[in-house]
């Protein structure tokens, strides 16, 4: 762990990192520009998106009350609006927040966004599940316990909690981004612009993720797919 992570510096970066890049973010997902690489690669991303699209849509979210944590430019919003009755969508940039509404149009009636420091914000309610996409590696290893444990706060008893990140490999992320070397947790980041950013960027492994999900009372499973992504399912014990 690099000694300077618990530096509120870092994770301030990592915010105004992602208010920088609200209008480019989706060429990450969409596999554009600095995140082309290749055909072949681009082909692999989408079979195993539409994989993690198939477990989460086997979870039963239908007409309940969901959080989401971290919900960027609303690509999973998008997918959880189409089931739930109602959900409560959190983040730390007004830029991703707005690029979320526009996403969801119409939808966006059922959601209620809420502006806030993921690492400061508590809810006054709990909910029949909580997702979060692409923030668990964002989470510096001295506070992931923490995380967890506020997680099963937020759930009601035998709710279900969804999360997926990235797996570890190199044509996952742009052509210009150098990957940490194992037991590092700062990555830097580079804007179109080439403005750079140090960030958190942690890879878990599937043990060390469950066990940690279980000493906090929560049962989950972890799941991976061939080349890209990882994705915890299950409950509140």
């Amino acid at each position: 762990m690099s000694p300077d992570v618990d530096n509120a510096n870092v994770l301030l970066e990592q915010i105004n990192y992602y208010r920088a890049r609200a209008t480019e973010y989706d060429d990450w997902f969409l596999r554009l520009g600095r995140y082309d690489r290749g055909e072949d690669a681009t082909r692999r991303w989408f079979q195993q998106v539409e994989e993690v699209r198939q477990a989460l849509a086997t979870l039963p979210l239908d007409e309940k009350n969901i959080l989401e944590l971290a919900s960027g430019t609303g690509i999973w919003t998008e997918e959880l609006c189409n089931r739930v009755a109602h959900l409560t969508a959190v983040d730390a940039s007004s830029e991703m927040i707005a690029l979320n509404l526009q996403r969801l149009g119409d939808w966006a009636e059922k959601v209620t966004f809420i502006e806030a420091d993921l690492f400061e914000w508590h809810p006054t309610q709990e909910f029949d599940a909580v997702v979060f996409c692409f923030w668990i590696s964002h989470i510096p290893v001295d506070r992931i316990d923490e995380f967890l444990a506020n997680v099963v706060t937020m759930l009601t008893r035998g709710g279900t909690v969804f999360f997926l990140d990235a797996r570890k490999e190199h044509t996952g992320t742009a052509a210009d981004h150098v990957l940490p070397p194992r037991d590092e947790e700062l990555m830097t980041r580079r804007l179109d612009d080439g403005r750079e950013f140090t960030i958190i960027k942690n890879f878990w492994t599937a043990a060390v993720l469950e066990d940690k999900c279980k000493r906090v009372g929560l049962n989950v499973e972890i799941h991976e797919t061939a080349d890209y992504f990882q994705y915890g399912i299950g409950t509140r014990a």
